[in-house]
């Protein structure tokens, strides 16, 4: 059952004040979003129509303890305030999505394109990172999929949303999750959603976002006539395949029904490959094995954020940090350029407008965002690439030759010399 609220409408909130409703923005199954203002800035508000939520009283003892303790990080459009309850219902305030952002389903149905390679990454970087530190706060999110994202397309900037069915660990709202991203034992109603079930929901996320196809649905999904119940418990969680099994090629992508898996699958790095056939191998899919942590993804995310350049021709490619790579965009030979192996976890090409981050030069860190160097041409020859320190702490570079040379803030050493670095925290080896 639905409540309409009206222009000029006044909602009472929990803390005393009054949201006065602007416009309607939108409408779901849950219910309806509204601009609000309070005071003089607008938010947003969704009000649950009456009837959806399970356990009422639950749901919204929930989500005012989550609004008590803050979100996660600046990733979540995290609860704000809760309204009273009215009319059998209730709704709470969170800050309005930028125009900017973007649906995720509109990346998906091509409505909508990366404007890079390095947005499609760091997009990929920062959900990753925010479900980690969701994680980390001891909360489960138990419905992710694609309709809690909005992301920018010019640089990947990522906020999530939808955050009320967040619980903490051992809690269950009743909210079993959305078709197609539901973890195979959800799906069999063998398991309540927690973080272990949100870590496959998080893998099928990623794919769909760098490989804009569906990792379960191929050759044989296809070839259904109709996806019937018994159909959907038997690809989806009893017997689910991955269309790039490495053992098993019965649900392969179709050509002309699956074009964005076929073009994009071979382009990403070999790691990043094996990364998703282990986390949608049978075993993984059916518990045999521990699947990839956020933190496991946020890893090899950086790594492949650090393999991106841009070729001559001006389009960015990945670089094979094995060997030489050819450009994704023209086809150019790009030899293998020296490559800084750093902490025992990372790889970065030191390549021309690549950067260093906190987390590759302290051991300690996981700040995958604070630049701390950048390699650079040599403004008057610039086949010399030279790596500069932009971080406030002294580096201790040793050359090849056995020499050695301290590299404060601003400095930089010529790359082909490089043998090592020693960071306060940290040691980078050339590979």
């Amino acid at each position: 059952m639905k409540h309409e609220f009206q222009n000029g409408d006044k909602i009472a909130l929990r803390n005393g004040e009054e949201a006065k409703v602007v416009e309607k923005l939108g409408e779901g199954g849950q219910g309806a979003v509204y601009k609000v203002k309070i005071g003089i800035k607008e938010y947003a508000l969704k009000w649950y129509h009456i009837g959806v939520i399970p356990n009422i009283k639950k749901f919204y003892k929930n989500l005012e303890n989550n609004i008590a303790k803050g979100s996660p990080s600046d990733a979540f459009l995290w609860p704000l305030h809760l309204t009273e309850q009215a009319g059998g219902s209730f709704g709470y305030v969170m800050e309005l999505r930028p125009d900017n952002y973007k649906e995720f389903s509109e990346f998906l149905l091509a409505r909508v394109r990366f404007a890079s390679l390095s947005a499609a990454v760091n997009a990929s970087l920062n959900i990753t990172n925010g479900f980690r530190e969701l994680h980390r706060r001891g909360f489960s999110y138990q419905d992710l999929n694609d309709g809690n994202f909005f992301i920018d397309p010019l640089n990947g900037n990522v906020l999530i949303c939808d955050n009320d069915n967040v619980a903490p660990y051992g809690e269950n709202l009743g909210i079993a999750g959305k078709a197609r991203y539901m973890a195979p034992e959800v799906v069999r109603n063998k398991k309540k959603p927690d973080v272990m079930t949100d870590r496959f929901s998080l893998t099928v996320v990623l794919f769909r976002l760098l490989f804009l196809d569906h990792p379960l649905e191929g050759k044989r999904v296809v070839e259904s006539p109709c996806l019937t119940e018994e159909l959907e418990l038997k690809y989806y969680g009893k017997d689910p395949i991955f269309i790039y099994d490495k053992d098993d090629d019965s649900n392969r992508p179709v050509r002309g029904v699956h074009p964005n898996a076929l073009r994009f699958w071979p382009l990403y790095p070999k790691f990043i490959r094996e990364k998703f056939e282990f986390a949608l191998s049978k075993d993984a899919m059916h518990g045999k094995i521990a699947r990839p942590t956020d933190n496991d993804w946020q890893i090899a995310f950086t790594e492949l954020r650090s393999s991106i350049v841009t070729c001559p021709c001006g389009g960015e490619t990945f670089l094979d940090l094995s060997g030489d790579s050819l450009c994704v965009c023209c086809g150019m030979k790009i030899p293998k350029p020296p490559v800084l192996s750093l902490q025992g976890r990372y790889k970065v090409a030191l390549f021309p407008e690549m950067k260093l981050y906190k987390c590759h030069t302290d051991r300690d860190s996981d700040d995958y965002k604070e630049i701390a160097g950048e390699v650079i041409r040599n403004p008057k020859q610039p086949t010399i690439w030279g790596l500069r320190n932009l971080s406030d702490t002294i580096w201790n570079v040793e050359y090849k030759d056995g020499t050695s040379k301290i590299l404060s803030k601003g400095e930089v050493a010529v790359v082909t010399k490089i043998k090592q670095i020693q960071f306060p925290n940290g040691v980078g080896t050339v590979i």
